[in-house]
């Protein structure tokens, strides 16, 4: 088992988006079909894969391609320092006082280190000044639990 690290700065307009959030279902809509549902399901093929918007389910980010990925470890400590440095990055940025509090990356840090030692996985965003929102995402990779029929986007 290793860990992948996802992360993504951008519009919360964008993010808000839940079309391009979602992978496309496994079959295309037969034909005859309303032409409005055609056109959908052929923007989530094109848009799913090319976007690096994070998904609705945090075990989809292994559905992206592996230019996506920002980081691999093989221990939860390791991925949990990469997320520690990303939080410290943007907490000046942070909307919210509290998220900016100085104890306060290194709660989701201990957190996330136990959730990845067990296999979960790891989705954390926070609003920034302005409109803009941050993602980043920690993802158990070989088998996914909430999704073991996921490939590892390294191999």
């Amino acid at each position: 088992m290793h860990y992948h690290g996802y992360a993504w700065v951008g519009e919360k307009k964008t993010f808000d988006d839940e079309s391009v959030r979602r992978p496309p279902p496994e079959h295309a809509p037969p034909e005859g079909i309303d032409a409005a549902l055609r056109e959908r399901y052929r923007n989530a093929v094109a848009d799913f894969p090319a976007t690096g918007v994070p998904p609705m389910q945090t075990a989809h980010w292994l559905m992206k391609p592996a230019a996506m990925v920002r980081g691999t470890w093989e221990e939860p400590k390791e991925a949990g320092e990469w997320l520690g440095l990303r939080l410290a990055e943007f907490a000046p940025r942070f909307a919210s006082e509290a998220d900016r509090e100085a104890a306060r990356p290194a709660l989701l840090v201990g957190a996330a280190v136990e959730r990845l030692t067990w296999g979960g996985d790891v989705s954390l965003g926070h609003y920034l000044n302005g409109t803009v929102f941050h993602a980043v995402a920690l993802v158990t990779c070989s088998p996914n639990r909430s999704g073991p029929e996921l490939v590892c986007p390294l191999m």
